[in-house]
């Protein structure tokens, strides 16, 4: 009885913990050749329903925005800034300010100049993610595309 107890106990415990994890964005990469000397870097995040990202653009005092840190390499450059989808814009009373934010699935491109044949970009990208109910502390993701 004693070792049923400790078993049933055991999987409750692992079962609260499991349920806890919450990972409602998965992020994927990758890179298309425009010409021989450009290229555009892709980070694509597929959001879960009901939940949502936000856009690079967003006021101060506000939520947590979607930015990308590039690691400085001599074998390419950025060409302007890193472009995103169209994004949805409405008040959110938790941050009393009109915000803009992704749900669904978001895009997010940079153009890049490069000087060497095969490479690889490097960096780290940030976001937050929240839902009706709550929001995640924000996120830090390194990412690593090659370029061919």
């Amino acid at each position: 009885m004693k070792n049923l107890f400790s078993t049933l106990l055991f999987i409750a415990v692992v079962s609260v913990t499991q349920a806890q994890i919450v990972k409602p964005v998965s992020w994927s990469f990758g890179v298309k050749k425009t010409s021989a000397t450009e290229a555009v870097v892709m980070f694509k995040a597929t959001i879960d329903n009901g939940w949502h990202i936000y856009s690079q653009h967003v006021k101060d005092g506000g939520p947590v925005k979607t930015s990308f840190t590039f690691k400085s390499s001599p074998d390419y450059t950025l060409i302007g800034s890193t472009t995103e989808s169209k994004s949805i814009t409405r008040r959110e009373e938790a941050f009393h300010m009109d915000v803009s934010f992704f749900e669904n699935k978001v895009i997010f491109q940079q153009k890049i100049r490069i000087k060497k044949r095969q490479m690889t970009v490097n960096g780290t990208l940030e976001y937050m993610t929240c839902n009706d109910h709550q929001c995640l502390p924000p996120e830090d993701i390194d990412f690593s595309v090659a370029v061919k």
